[in-house]
């Protein structure tokens, strides 16, 4: 069983004000381009690159209303107060765009091949409004997890539904002997209703 997802919100707090920021689709592939990769961003993160902390703070946060005060609040303070108040939350925000992304969709959901960030983010788009059947604002405010843990569920339902070829050997004790449904075959069951292999004649000839 996949276990659940931590909560993936990070908070800034600087002089009563409040910013919540989430690693969403949108954000992620908009930062990862920023600067041509994560490595570069992160390097200047540690740096205290200030329109880089913007960007972040811009791209992932929930209101832009509040972000948008925090900024203008920080707008005049000595550097080494805006590395105190950032630096440690946006890294922690980091973690998050990259630890479950990397975890989850380093490698295509459903051939195995490697693909680049970039790729994997697209692909991350094409489940959510295709599979999911999510509309397209509901895919970019989702995160890079909670797209893999409903693709997973949806893939187990289909599964649950329609059989596979783990199923078949685990009930009977040996190998299957027809070929697993692969994510296409279950999609176009869905989608149309029905199994097209399935031998309905035959069905109707034992009645």
């Amino acid at each position: 069983m996949t276990p659940l997802a931590r909560i993936e919100e990070v908070t800034i707090r600087h002089n009563g004000h409040v910013v919540t920021l989430r690693p969403s689709l949108r954000a992620a592939m908009t930062l990862e381009r920023l600067h041509g990769g994560w490595e570069p961003l992160i390097s200047r993160l540690s740096e205290t690159h200030v329109i880089t902390m913007q960007a972040i703070i811009r791209a992932s946060a929930v209101s832009s209303t509040t972000a948008e005060a925090l900024l203008a609040a920080l707008q005049n303070q000595p550097l080494a107060r805006v590395h105190a108040v950032l630096v440690e939350p946006l890294c922690e925000l980091v973690n998050l765009f990259l630890e479950p992304a990397k975890a989850e969709t380093g490698t295509e959901p459903r051939t195995g091949k490697p693909m680049t960030w970039p790729e994997a983010y697209a692909e991350l788009y094409r489940i959510g409004t295709g599979w999911l059947g999510w509309n397209p604002a509901e895919t970019w405010a989702a995160t890079p997890t909670e797209i893999t843990q409903a693709f997973e569920g949806k893939v187990s339902y289909l599964k649950a539904i329609y059989g596979s070829r783990e199923t078949e050997e685990r009930n009977s004790g040996t190998p299957a002997p027809y070929q697993a449904y692969t994510a296409e075959q279950l999609a176009q069951i869905e989608a149309q209703g029905f199994d097209p292999a399935f031998d309905r004649a035959a069905l109707r000839g034992l009645a």
